[in-house]
């Protein structure tokens, strides 16, 4: 039996979950999933610009399975933009942190 995946710590819930290209029929759509915490792994290195070792930190995962996250996420996206496909942000194992306390 696997082990259980650790929780990754995710700072916010998206704003819009669905991406999909324009003038495609919803019927004829195809389409990817991207767990939550890839969201925030690219988020993180690609939008933040962190270093994969802070970013892993701030996830609360190793650097080896931040990699992982984020190599994932950017396979599911590189696909959907080049094929023409949705993206649908949703799963995952992951926690939602607090907001900051605003001093």
């Amino acid at each position: 039996m696997p082990r259980s995946k650790k929780r990754r710590l995710v700072r916010t819930l998206p704003i819009v979950s669905f991406y999909r290209p324009q003038g495609v029929p919803i019927h004829e759509l195809k389409g990817v999933i991207l767990p939550l915490e890839g969201l925030e792994a690219l988020r993180l290195a690609d939008a933040e610009g962190l270093t994969h070792k802070t970013a892993a930190a701030n996830m609360g995962v190793s650097a080896a399975t931040f990699c992982r996250i984020l190599a994932g996420a950017r396979y599911a996206v590189a696909r959907a933009l080049t094929n023409g496909w949705s993206i649908r942000i949703e799963g995952g194992v992951y926690q939602v942190l607090p907001p900051p306390l605003r001093q």
